[in-house]
């Protein structure tokens, strides 16, 4: 281990402060700390707090070590989530600023598993700025491999700093049954997430395969991973990873599917039904989109191709349980949607700023020259695949693998022996390996993704939809109702009916 102070990690930190002094990186590049915007006044940087903390108005128990205290502040492993994310800020400023003085070479087999750390006391040091927090001490894994990811995925060093340390980090509420905590950097970009520590140990194993398939291929729908570090405070370890963002606030998703293709207990609870945008599962797709989402054949061969080779990934990782989502933006629907409730998205009306990584979008991530598009009309793809639904509405798709941090080991196994005597064993999701890619693949290719039909079927398929409700009444009814009873045929001579 390579380590930047020898310092020990004191109590935990304070959670009533917001304030620390600015971040500075070797390039001579300011950036905003511990969660506040700064303003120079007659040579001194006063701080003036800026936090978008997350709403935590309903009361909410504790999941995991997520928790939210009597004020209303979410907590995790008794850390403040306002100083977990002035350390995130500090410690990745401070090891991104020293990284760029080591000169660029080659990756070594020896630096997936380097670990640096370094220690920041609350009244600074020569290595670190003073802040209003409890001491802590700040870990980097795998710094040089790291640094070739996100050149690989064209961030530099400079974007990278300034979008997860200019603004305040904006903590996300829906944490999902782990009980993680979630962060998105303010343009987007970038969503920081807290890891158990097998999860995190497991990502340093297969760092060296990770490297072997970016360079294979760059294009893929598995998460890209920008980042991983761990905050130590009051004696806990808090680790967390920097990945691609795959869903952006400025647009508008009107719903939003976990996949697995198993049907074993994958249904949305009541519960998560009641939240603004619930992450539904399998039976709920099943029974909201029985059809499937239509793609132009490029882009689902283009779609289909990513995802086996993905799937042979895992596979050869012995990774499992992970799975697809899927989020839905409908065009149609936002058109008609009052501006009003519009407001705090920008997609109807501008197109979101472009990413700066480089394959981190759905339509970057599948191959094939069919990004361009196909016979799905839409002016403005903002990154999402277009495809439509049965009734022919214009959609953007906004796809990713996600949990693929979960190996087939003993727990796993034991887990789907226990299920698969009281149910069906294929049907539970937590399978083998090579079972679980299969059954995966082939419920994303032909369940869930659909080719668009021919044209004259597709406005066959159109045509039904919209006259369901003239299918559904009886023989009788139609013959009463003179309205629908009879379809008059248009004569060839004078063109009327």
């Amino acid at each position: 281990m390579a380590s930047a102070s020898s310092g020990q990690s004191a109590a935990g930190f304070s959670s009533a402060d917001s304030g620390g002094p600015p971040c500075t990186s070797s390039s001579g590049f300011n950036f905003l700390c511990c969660g506040v915007s700064r303003k120079r006044v007659s040579g001194i940087k006063r701080p003036t707090v800026s936090e978008v903390p997350c709403a935590s108005s309903m009361s909410m128990k504790k999941i995991g070590h997520r928790s939210v205290d009597s004020t209303g502040e979410t907590t995790y492993k008794k850390t403040t989530s306002s100083a977990l994310k002035g350390a995130i800020q500090l410690g990745i400023t401070h090891t991104v600023g020293s990284l760029s003085t080591k000169p660029e070479r080659d990756v070594l087999m020896q630096d997936f598993y380097v670990v640096e750390s370094i220690f920041f006391p609350s009244e600074g040091s020569n290595l670190t700025p003073a802040h209003h927090y409890n001491d802590f001490r700040f870990k980097t894994y795998a710094p040089v491999a790291f640094r070739y990811f996100r050149e690989l995925f064209g961030i530099r060093p400079d974007d990278y700093l300034y979008s997860l340390c200019n603004e305040p980090l904006i903590e996300l509420c829906n944490s999902g049954a782990s009980g993680s905590l979630f962060y998105v950097s303010s343009d987007d970009e970038f969503i920081i997430k807290t890891v158990q520590h097998k999860e995190a140990e497991f990502l340093q194993k297969l760092l060296p395969g990770y490297y072997m398939n970016l360079n294979q291929n760059p294009r893929t729908l598995l998460p890209k991973f920008y980042g991983l570090y761990c905050v130590q405070a009051g004696g806990k370890n808090i680790r967390i990873v920097v990945m691609n963002n795959l869903l952006p606030r400025s647009v508008k998703m009107h719903i939003k599917y976990d996949l697995k293709g198993s049907t074993y207990k994958r249904r949305a609870s009541q519960k998560e039904r009641e939240k603004p945008l619930p992450t539904l599962k399998d039976l709920d797709f099943l029974q909201d989109i029985p059809d499937g989402l239509f793609l132009d054949a490029d882009m689902y061969n283009a779609l289909c191709k990513t995802l086996q080779r993905d799937c042979l990934v895992l596979q050869s990782f012995k990774i499992m349980d992970y799975s697809l989502l899927v989020s839905i933006h409908n065009i149609d629907h936002a058109q008609r949607e009052p501006l009003g409730n519009e407001a705090q998205y920008s997609t109807d009306t501008r197109r979101p700023a472009p990413q700066k990584a480089l394959y981190s979008t759905a339509m970057e991530s599948i191959q094939g020259e069919a990004r361009r598009g196909g016979t799905v009309e839409t002016d403005d793809h903002m990154g999402g695949i277009p495809a439509r639904n049965s009734k022919g509405e214009r959609l953007l798709l906004y796809i990713g693998i996600i949990d693929i941090l979960q190996s087939y080991r003993f727990v796993k196994k034991l887990e789907h022996s226990w299920k698969a005597l009281v149910h069906d064993g294929d049907t539970v999701s937590v399978h083998r390996p090579s079972f679980y890619a299969e059954r995966f693949q082939r419920f994303m290719c032909t369940t869930v993704f659909k080719k668009i039909p021919s044209q004259p079927s597709w406005k066959s398929m159109k045509f039904q939809s919209q006259s369901s409700s003239i299918e559904q009444k009886s023989s009788e009814d139609l013959e009463q109702d003179s309205t629908i009873s009879v379809i008059p045929r248009c004569q060839p001579s004078t063109q009327q009916c």
